[in-house]
């Protein structure tokens, strides 16, 4: 018997298609299965390690040898822990006050160096709570007049600004040792009524504007984003991609669905919370603006064993040395900042639940679709495989949604570069020590030659250090890579995804009905005065105000903390008693991580159930699509890439010299930074090269790297039309060779192709005799533009 009234056709629309059920189901055992394997693994690593610290307790309790002795260090240790409490306390009062002191200033950013205010983003045409300051050199810091500006610009994410100069060694210390003028972007607690994502881009492009026009013959400003500081600069830069010189992303999400299955719970919660609803309620009940207080306790809840709990034993163990490290770093952590309800919207909706940046889709204002491709300057990205807020594929993934290929990067002239660290955290990409002397240590360094680097997609690699601290040297290659080696890290491809297209789906479904029928009661019951309590209120904060000075047992504290400091009389390190307590905190750390971890699997397998099923993605379908691409032999069709290459056959000196190095560099793979250094002296230093600028240089590494894509053949046909005389075709040749470098480092295909340009050239073939000084250094620049068929720069017009 047939189904009555067509369910026939319905029925299968809602089982679905049998191969998604299947993938559901096997995505939820591989979750399973990793979840287990790191829950047998590192558990059962450290609950053997407890147990053998327990034995050695018992030991240490049986060598005392009498109740005597044994009552004795009881005793000793009880007068060490409650000293260490009272001194905790103490210090969790004095972070109380800290607390209400940084919001009475206006919370201030928390950097550790002076700085002077440049641009107010209040005195904007559309004000925002944003500030441009001038890091100041501390003593023995100088600045140097040729070096490029950075401009640094802070996560706003919850916390306050300030935290890429935390430390001495962080990023702004890196960039001041090396010379560079450092501006940093920061931000008031409160944004400015009506302030939008747009208006904060738009400020920020005035910010890099100032700066330009402060150092105008230094060369366009290097951004740095931090985190959620990350995703801003992209705005910045693909609105206006004519405006800044490289762009650093660090740790910064920017492909919103990805992740490894099994890992990453973070990138559920827009699933399992409901989208995009809760934060709009919040900013309701905030009376328009949301409470980054709520986005600092999604990220403590991320690892509880450390933030509940562990950050607070550490300080309990040995107050008086980390007394000061806790403090400092509590008043970044408690300095809580807001955001429109505007600007929350455009973040979740655009971003974290729509994930529409990296698929082209994102607006940043009616009818204004931002582009990743417009990007010109080269972008480096840092990534981790210990960020749990920002995994790697969030942070790199939108690269292989932006691009076509990595052909597709190359005829953009496009230079984007990664690197992805084994296991430093969220924060640590950007204040650790060990990091900021390592990886960011040798951006700072190696950020001159990463533009004259060939348009493509490039893995950065710290291959040897020598020396430490800010003294440290390292040898830096870059390897090209192609999308299909950068989604690799993706271990069970992507289409996982697709769970994530009911979600945002739904999200706007609910956004539409919250709007119309809860909206209007919520913000008619909402006063600024209950906001204020709310706020007040909030769990983080309340935690803080109870042990200020506000509280009414705050004076006993200090005072008897007086009284400890006077006698303290710690514990001797191998008391068994004490012994006995660090063992029980870290077994309660290790309980309080194991039920994080298995909250984290039933979290994910609950989002996979629902999510996952064959009826969601058929919910998601609308919401589950691809950019277009166009093919790569398409791409020359586009009018600027035809002009390109109409001038295959024009040009002189300039063009030879780079079409040259671009045939090697693809011949080769990978660039060493010595060779890189060479390249770069000579286009940066030497005539013909040197007089083009920054922009010209570019446009004509731009030229001829869309010239070998598409027409290699020609490219080195055409060497002798571009090369008149012999002259020229000899001392093209020597610079290339010089800078390929030294013979025993070079490739059979290095060597195949320096021969090449010989052949066709009409120049002797020979052993190479690679030249071990720089060919154009004091050359006569007339002969080298002898013969030249058109003007240098003509063929980028």
């Amino acid at each position: 018997m047939q189904p009555p009234f067509g369910l026939q056709n319905l029925l299968p629309r809602l089982s679905g298609d049998a191969a998604v059920a299947a993938g559901q189901w096997q995505r939820m055992l591989i979750a399973l299965s990793r979840h287990a394997d790191t829950i047998a693994r590192g558990h059962g690593d450290r609950f053997r390690a407890l147990a053998a610290r327990g034995e050695n307790v018992a030991e240490q309790l049986v060598r005392l040898g009498s109740a005597t002795a044994v009552s004795d260090a009881a005793l000793s240790y009880a007068v060490d822990a409650v000293q260490r409490a009272i001194l905790t306390a103490d210090v969790l009062r004095q972070r109380g006050n800290n607390d209400l002191a940084h919001e009475a200033a206006g919370a201030p950013p928390v950097l550790n160096y002076k700085s002077e205010l440049i641009v107010d983003g209040g005195s904007l045409p559309r004000p925002v709570n944003y500030l441009l300051l001038r890091v100041l050199p501390p003593a023995g810091f100088e600045v140097d007049p040729s070096k490029r500006p950075y401009m640094l610009v802070d996560p706003r994410a919850g916390h306050g600004a300030g935290i890429g100069g935390f430390k001495p060694d962080s990023q702004v210390g890196v960039a001041l040792r090396a010379g560079h003028p450092v501006y940093f972007v920061v931000f008031r607690p409160h944004p400015e009524p009506g302030q939008t994502i747009a208006d904060v881009a738009q400020a920020l492009a005035a910010f890099v504007t100032q700066i330009a026009r402060r150092h105008p013959d230094r060369g366009k400003p290097i951004v740095v984003g931090n985190c959620q500081g990350g995703w801003i600069t992209m705005l910045l830069a693909a609105a206006n991609p004519d405006l800044t010189g490289p762009i650093v992303v660090n740790g910064a999400p920017l492909t919103y669905w990805s992740g490894r299955i099994g890992h990453n719970p973070m990138r559920y919660n827009g699933g399992l919370l409901g989208g995009a609803v809760p934060a709009l309620l919040l900013a309701d009940l905030g009376h328009g603006e949301f409470d980054g207080a709520h986005l600092v306790a999604n990220f403590e809840q991320l690892d509880p064993g450390r933030n509940l709990f562990r950050k607070y034993y550490d300080l309990f163990a040995d107050v008086e040395s980390n007394r000061a490290r806790f403090l400092d770093f509590e008043r970044w952590w408690g300095g809580f900042h807001f955001t429109t309800e505007a600007e929350i919207r455009w973040i979740l909706e655009q971003l974290f639940v729509g994930n529409r940046l990296s698929r082209g889709e994102a607006s940043i204002a009616h009818g204004h679709h931002l582009d990743l491709r417009l990007v010109r300057a080269p972008i480096i990205v840092f990534a981790s495989w210990g960020d749990n807020i920002t995994p790697p594929q969030q942070a790199l993934n939108w690269i292989a949604d932006t691009y076509a290929d990595e052909n597709e990067i190359r005829i953009r002239g496009q230079r984007v570069l990664y690197m992805v660290h084994d296991k430093v955290g969220h924060l640590g990409i950007f204040v650790s020590s060990s990091v900021a002397r390592r990886e960011h240590s040798e951006l700072t360094t190696t950020m001159e030659t990463i533009e004259a680097l060939a348009p493509g997609l490039y893995e950065m690699k710290i291959e040897e250090e020598t020396g430490q601290g800010y003294d440290a040297h390292f040898l830096v290659s870059f390897h090209e890579r192609t999308l299909k080696d950068l989604l690799k890290i993706d271990d069970n491809g992507r289409s996982d995804e697709s769970d994530f297209a009911a979600v945002a789906r739904l999200s706007e479904l609910g956004t539409e009905l919250y709007d119309i029928c809860v909206r209007p009661a919520v913000q008619s019951l909402v006063t600024p005065q209950a906001a204020r309590l709310l706020q007040q209120l909030h769990p983080l904060r309340l935690q803080r105000r109870l042990f200020s000075d506000q509280s009414p047992l705050a004076a006993a504290t200090g005072i008897a903390a007086g009284m400890v400091e006077a006698q303290r009389k710690p514990a001797a390190q191998d008391n068994p008693f004490l012994l006995a307590e660090r063992l029980w905190a870290d077994g309660f750390e290790q309980m309080l991580d194991l039920l994080s971890e298995w909250r984290d699997t039933w979290y994910e397998f609950l989002f996979q159930a629902v999510y996952g099923s064959p009826f969601m993605h058929w919910i998601g379908r609308t919401h589950d699509y691809k950019r277009t691409f166009a093919a790569t032999a398409e791409l020359r069709h586009v009018p600027q890439i035809a002009t390109m290459l109409r001038n295959v056959a024009r040009g002189g000196f300039a063009e030879a010299v780079i079409r040259m190095l671009i045939i090697l560099a693809e011949a080769r793979g990978s660039v060493r930074r010595d060779r890189l250094q060479r390249s770069s002296h000579v286009l940066t230093h030497d005539e013909p090269f040197a007089s083009l600028g920054a922009q010209q240089r570019g446009d004509l590494i731009h030229e001829q790297t869309v010239i070998v894509q598409f027409e290699r053949q020609r490219a080195i046909e055409t060497l002798p039309i571009l090369l008149h005389t012999a002259a020229q075709r000899e001392k093209a040749v020597a610079v290339v060779e010089y800078i390929a470098g030294p013979l025993e480092e070079m490739e059979p295909r290095t060597l195949q192709a320096l021969q090449q340009f010989r052949k066709v050239l009409g120049l002797a073939l020979r052993d190479l005799a690679i030249p071990q000084s720089d060919p154009l250094q004091n050359s006569n620049v007339a002969l080298l533009e002898d013969g030249v068929t058109a003007p240098v720069g003509d063929a980028a017009e």
